[in-house]
């Protein structure tokens, strides 16, 4: 009896050490204290891509053509966006319908540079006039071992990776922090990066900003997973032991 009731031990403890997660799996930065110098990221500013949609506003010293381009009662441009700003969509051409102008491509120009070209094309209509051109409705995808998945809107041109998985409320504890999958649209090819949330020099990389319209997945770690039953797997281990504790008390 004495060896029946050690094996059952022994299994009770296996089972309570398989439902450990290593601490290393469920914190950030694990390599910190190997940081000896800062770490330099490549931040490169954003540049108009197809199906952008941007927030145009013209500042002139004729107050009738302040009201002509920045009406707040025109929706121009397929709607308003959920940040309350006036949207001009970007078509596939990297073109924008300007009010008198007509079309601006703007294709592959930073926000800045797009402001310098809308303004000398208005120029011939409207002279001394400060343009000013920011995107809107940036969105990104926050799926998989997260608090809240779904669409999450941003105003900044881009987010860091860390910002983005706090958007969704921060990984589970289900959640692998050394697999994060990054979907990104480049060139009209789809791009899958894999991150690596626990490595410290995450920074030195160019998808350590994510972009609007990316994707990003956080996979389930190997040894436990959340996503594919209604039963966790705490509930089934508190289950087991639950039985033993049972059998043993009455003698099996």
């Amino acid at each position: 009896m004495r060896e029946k009731n050690k094996t059952i031990i022994i299994l009770i403890i296996m089972l309570a050490y398989a439902g450990c997660v290593p601490k290393k799996n469920l914190t950030y930065f694990n390599d910190i204290e190997e940081l000896t110098e800062p770490i330099a990221n490549p931040r490169l500013q954003k540049v108009i891509m197809p199906f952008d949609k941007l927030y145009i506003k013209v500042v002139s010293i004729d107050p009738l053509a302040n009201q002509m381009f920045n009406s707040e009662d025109e929706i121009r441009g397929g709607g308003e966006g959920a940040t309350g700003l006036l949207g001009y969509p970007v078509d596939e051409n990297g073109n924008i319908n300007f009010p008198f102008v007509g079309r601006i491509n703007v294709l592959s120009l930073t926000t800045s540079q797009a402001a310098e070209k809308i303004q000398e094309s208005l120029s011939a209509y409207v002279p001394n006039t400060s343009v000013t051109v920011k995107f809107v409705d940036n969105q990104i995808t926050v799926i998989g071992e997260v608090q809240r998945q779904g669409v999450f809107q941003f105003s900044q041109d881009k987010l860091n990776i860390y910002e983005a998985i706090g958007l969704g409320g921060g990984i589970t504890r289900y959640g692998d922090r050394k697999n994060i999958i990054l979907i990104r649209n480049e060139s009209g090819k789809i791009i899958h990066y894999r991150l690596n949330l626990s490595d410290s020099k995450i920074a030195q990389k160019d998808t350590y900003y994510i972009l609007p319209n990316d994707v990003v997945v956080v996979e389930p770690l190997d040894a436990i997973s959340s996503s594919y039953a209604n039963i966790t797997y705490t509930t089934i281990l508190t289950s087991i032991t639950t039985l033993i504790a049972i059998l043993l008390f009455i003698g099996f």
